[in-house]
């Protein structure tokens, strides 16, 4: 019986050293996009609203929104034009789709990478999960939210953080071009995690 209690504490002492890491890397991350934000070389906002800003508004952090997903690579797309919320129309390539499941549904979600971007050291590895789901317009920016991923190094699993999902700086202002996620990355659920809607 002794055994078995100092076995359970020991593996629930793991376990929660675990989230605790998990939520400290969530909160650096929220805290270095509030940096961002408050500075005016990076920040979207107006001189005005860096003068008041103190913080975006977040969901709690829970640790369901952090999925190890089934990766299906797609390396024979077509290259497509994705249409923003100006005239300017960026090129990117399905790079593959991302499936798994989440509150009991199946999920499949297009990931993307731009041509140009590909081009580059800095961005050569970099991926875009631009989508909409159920919470749009109501706890969460209308025109959807992005992740930003990297190249899996296995070709069958990515993980999709979604308490690292971003609002596109359109929900700070009208000045930027923003990419609008196609309707195939439209999730029919919700997904509580991320940045919340911007208030001004």
């Amino acid at each position: 019986m002794r055994t078995f209690i100092a076995v359970f504490l020991i593996a629930y002492s793991v376990q929660g050293h675990s989230q605790s890491d998990y939520e400290q890397e969530i909160i650096e991350w929220q805290t270095k996009l509030n940096e961002e934000f408050s500075n005016p070389e990076e920040s979207p906002l107006s001189k005005k609203e860096i003068k008041k800003f103190k913080t975006l508004d977040f969901f709690e952090i829970d640790q369901k929104y952090k999925i190890e997903a089934d990766f299906e690579p797609t390396p024979f797309e077509k290259p497509i034009t994705i249409p923003t919320t100006t005239d300017q129309l960026p090129v990117y390539v399905q790079y593959g789709i991302a499936h798994f499941e989440l509150d009991g549904q199946k999920v499949s979600l297009p990931i993307y990478q731009n041509l140009q971007l590909r081009e580059t050291d800095q961005y050569k590895d970099y991926l875009f999960a631009p989508f909409t789901d159920e919470t749009n317009g109501f706890s969460t920016y209308g025109g959807g939210r992005y992740l930003d991923l990297k190249i899996p190094e296995t070709q069958d699993k990515i993980v999709l953080d979604f308490n690292k999902a971003y609002n596109p700086y359109c929900a700070y202002s009208a000045a930027y071009s923003c990419p609008i996620p196609p309707r195939e990355n439209d999730l029919a659920l919700k997904i509580e995690a991320g940045v919340k809607a911007w208030e001004k």
